[in-house]
């Protein structure tokens, strides 16, 4: 499939010279700019939720509501690697914009070659270490004595490791091939991924009966088809830049160059493991307790993870316009044309703020429907719980799009260290204390109050931040 789209352009991308591919990010105007680049992202990252979206429902469908639990306690692993998947992507994609922006090229397709063997090298690391520590991993988990949940992660998230490498390697290139100017291979390479993920989903698990081992394999062989079409793209004649492993030389410069401007979402899906992590020991302290049953804990768990499963699908169309804006702010701001930084930067906020306010009326109207997704046949117990979990913990959606598309424009004008700051504000610095704090206080419910008190501080931080810099882009707006 890879081979055959190579050699026919897609419509709209690749007939133009390659070198206009980059340029045109400084050439059209910014509002049809943003749309095109964004909405090929956020197409592919609501399939790239559906991938695991998808599995959850399936899973909780077609295994039981614990096995639901079982995935949750392997999500901060899971977490942890794409982590560097984003350190390593993200970082070489925010370089590759900002050098074609100052129309350095060879310096760019530099950073594509590290980018290949950074995630490679960690991967397979990654997978290594994971398949030797296992059962020390699993135990760090959260579940409590006794828990069924933990079989279910354990044989799950050994199948998962295998694909690690592949996993790793499309998610990062997909960032560097937005930077690159071509938004849409990206979305056709999560589209055969979520696609053939949903298509062996029920097959496994329904068909032939593989329970969780079925989902991870499903999820396993989807990465790799996805690896191979991404990989296949950017070693072809019709990128900007081209992937060309045998010519790699370490670098140290461009590596930590790397590091700098990957740091901030790196860190941000670190300490999100870690906040992960610590649900799921909450779950299982004060689960028995709040709900009144013995499994408690396995079903506080669950009904988590079926919130974080809607978090998820309403984000990633966030992470979708801040995907297309970025490529959008790196080349421009790399060109010191300032006013389009400004520009674009507005009009995603205003995309990604109505985007999250439909989220939040969704959760706030119809939670026990989104819950019956996932689990028809639950307990009496999941039924009741989860959906005043979901009203209470995403009670402060609406603001999530401005704080996220926010912290991206800090990395672009290569200041990380602030996007670290107002990342780690809401997801670590705030929310861990008040977890810790609000769980003691007022149980299991408290734990999930956390989250709406520490989004409240982190908008007014983000507000602030965000003002000085703007102030500092003020120019009129050319387009």
């Amino acid at each position: 499939m890879a081979n055959r789209y190579l050699n026919t352009p897609v419509s709209g991308e690749s007939p133009e010279p390659e070198a206009n591919a980059a340029d045109r990010l400084g050439t059209e105007p910014v509002g049809a700019l943003l749309l095109r680049f964004s909405v090929p992202a956020i197409t592919g990252m609501l399939v790239n939720a559906l991938y695991n979206v998808v599995d959850r429902i399936f899973v909780g469908r077609g295994v039981n509501e614990t096995a639901l639990g079982g995935l949750a306690l392997v999500l901060p692993l899971m977490t942890i690697v794409m982590a560097f998947a984003m350190l390593f992507g993200m970082g070489a994609a925010n370089m590759i914009s900002m050098r074609l922006g100052q129309q350095r090229r060879e310096e760019a397709e530099n950073a594509l070659n590290h980018c290949f063997w950074l995630l490679t090298i960690t991967a397979l690391i990654m997978m290594g270490a994971g398949l030797i520590f296992m059962d020390p991993l699993l135990s760090l988990l959260g579940a409590q004595e006794g828990s069924r949940a933990l079989d279910y992660a354990r044989r799950y998230y050994r199948i998962i490791l295998y694909g690690s490498v592949f996993g790793m390697l499309s998610f990062g290139f997909s960032h560097c091939t937005r930077a690159q100017g071509f938004p849409r291979i990206t979305m056709l390479s999560m589209f055969i991924g979520a696609g053939l993920n949903m298509i062996l989903d029920p097959l496994f698990i329904f068909l032939f009966h593989w329970g969780v081992e079925g989902a991870a394999w499903a999820t396993v062989i989807s990465q790799c088809a996805a690896a191979v079409w991404i990989l296949g793209f950017n070693m072809s004649k019709h990128t900007v830049i081209r992937l060309q492993v045998k010519r790699f030389k370490p670098q140290w410069g461009i590596i930590r160059e790397i590091l700098a401007f990957g740091s901030s979402q790196f860190l941000l899906q670190f300490v999100m493991s870690a906040v992960q992590l610590l649900y799921n020991i909450s779950m299982g302290w004060y689960g028995a307790a709040a709900l009144g049953v013995a499994n408690g804990g396995d079903i506080a768990l669950s009904g988590m993870n079926i919130v974080m499963s809607v978090s998820l699908f309403i984000l990633m169309p966030i992470f979708g316009i801040n995907q297309g804006l970025q490529p959008i702010l790196g080349y421009n701001y790399g060109a010191k044309r300032f006013d389009r930084v400004r520009s674009a930067y507005l009009r995603a906020i205003g995309a990604a703020t109505g985007i999250c306010l439909a989220g939040f009326l969704l959760v706030q109207f119809f939670p026990h429907e989104l819950v019956r997704l996932f689990t028809p046949e639950g307990s009496a117990e999941l039924l009741s719980f989860t959906p005043m979990a979901m009203r209470i913990a995403l009670l402060m959606l609406p603001v999530n799009g401005f704080q996220i598309v926010s912290a991206n424009v800090f990395v672009v004008t290569g200041r990380p260290k602030i996007a670290i700051v107002l990342s780690l504000l809401r997801q670590c610095i705030v929310l861990i204390p008040c977890m810790l704090l609000f769980g003691r206080l007022w149980g299991l419910s408290g734990v999930i109050a956390s989250a709406p008190v520490a989004d409240g501080f982190s908008l007014v931080l983000t507000s602030v931040m965000i003002y000085g810099e703007m102030q500092k882009l003020r120019v009129p707006r050319s387009r």
